[in-house]
Formats: C-alpha cells, sequence, structure tokens
C-alpha cells in the first residue's frame, strides 16, 4: 500500500503533519556507509551491455537511484518472482503473486562493477534488513530480492551478503533473497520514470528524492546527472 494512499483518507491537518514528519525523519537519514565488495566482477575492457535485476520496495525509488548511476544505460520498473498471467499491478498489490516490484538495469560494464550496483543497492536504493516491506509500504511484493541471472552474479551476490553480516554494517540482520531469474515482466507505462515526471509527488518528496542526494553524497564518483 502506497502511502499516497492513505493520506488521502486521514483528516487533511493530520495528513500535514505526517508529511512533515516523514519529510524530516528522512531528510534526516544517512545513507549506510558500506564497503567495497572484496569479491566482484573486474571491469571489462570493452564496453559492453549487461543486465541486474533487483528488488527492494516500490520500484520507483529503486529505478530513480539507478537511473542517476554512472554506467546505467536504462532502468525499467516491473515485476519478478511470479507468472506472466499475475504480472499486473493491481494483482501484484494483492501480496499473492510471487511477484516483488522489481527494476531491470542494463549497464556497462566497462564503466561499473555488479559488486558496485549491489553497493548502491544495499547502501542507498533501500534497507536490506526489512522484512516484507519497505518504508511505509508493506507486503510480500515489497521484499528485497536479488534475481540473479548467472552464475557469478549468484557468487558476487552472496559473497558480499556474507562480507557485510561479517562486518556488522547493519544493527539487523539482512533479509534479502538471492534467487534464480525467471523472468522479468515491465510494469505498466504509468509507473514507468515516475519519479523524474511527478517529482513533487508527496511519496517522492518523502521516500525518494532523499535517496538520490544520500546517493550524491555517499558516491560523488558514480552519480551522475540526469
Amino acid at each position: 500500500m502506497k502511502l499516497w494512499s492513505y493520506l488521502s483518507n486521514v483528516p487533511v491537518l493530520s495528513a500535514m503533519f505526517l508529511f512533515v514528519v516523514l519529510v524530516s525523519f528522512n531528510s534526516a537519514s544517512a545513507a549506510v556507509a558500506i564497503p567495497n565488495p572484496t569479491v566482484d566482477a573486474p571491469l571489462d575492457k570493452a564496453k559492453g551491455e549487461q543486465t541486474a535485476v533487483l528488488a527492494g520496495g516500490c520500484f520507483w525509488g529503486v529505478q530513480a537511484v539507478f537511473q542517476h548511476l554512472k554506467g546505467i544505460t536504462s532502468a525499467a520498473s516491473g515485476y519478478s518472482g511470479g507468472s506472466a498471467s499475475t504480472a499486473e499491478y493491481e494483482t501484484v498489490s494483492t501480496g499473492s503473486t510471487g511477484h516483488a516490484e522489481s527494476v531491470k538495469i542494463t549497464y556497462d560494464p566497462s564503466q561499473v562493477s555488479y559488486g558496485q550496483i549491489l553497493r548502491v543497492f544495499f547502501s542507498v536504493a533501500h534497507d536490506p534488513t526489512e522484512l516484507n516491506r519497505q518504508g511505509p509500504d508493506t507486503g510480500s511484493q515489497y521484499r528485497s530480492v536479488i534475481f540473479f541471472a548467472n552464475e557469478e552474479q549468484r557468487k558476487i551476490a552472496q559473497a558480499y551478503i556474507s562480507q557485510l553480516e561479517r562486518a556488522k554494517v547493519f544493527s539487523r540482520p539482512i533479509v534479502t533473497q538471492v534467487v534464480p531469474l525467471k523472468a522479468f515482466y515491465p510494469a505498466e507505462a504509468y509507473h514507468q520514470n515516475y519519479a523524474i515526471r511527478h517529482p513533487d509527488d508527496p511519496y517522492i518528496v518523502i521516500n525518494d528524492a532523499p535517496k538520490i542526494i544520500h546517493l550524491r553524497q555517499e558516491f560523488p564518483g558514480l552519480y551522475a546527472a540526469q
């Protein structure tokens, strides 16, 4: 359930109060500083194209983060984990389809590695310690997942999670799933580039705009303007 859907059901003054509180909270919250992965794919010598599929809460914010990352050629919102017949927003929102709101990231491996993409994913794109939720959104469709496309991605992902847990980077256990990618289904057109097209939407202002600020602060060498 998106924040804007229940803001409309509370009195105006209560909504304004909640809005101010949440903006202040998110603005004050810093991204988690995490180390570089010790297991990673080296940068390719030649320009190329690879993909990564990640899920970390509402796909609007995850897509927006990776649209500001150096080496990313495209990022699309969609669904992974369930069947083609249920890859539709209203159905996925029931939490009963097996799908997670996901983002398919296409990147140039000569500019950014898979491990660095995961570093941004764990640091600023979402909170990997929240089980079946992310911020105000609850349900299995908002779970944290790395959908690996090959054995190399699986090894890098699992090694990085183990590294972060040994270093006790987070105060709570990492709940991110690492599962094979079966398919990615693009979301409806109105979900694509949502944060870019609706920068003043209260949900974007509260939950996603701070992620872009943290990305620029924590990863100045990887940050790319829109």
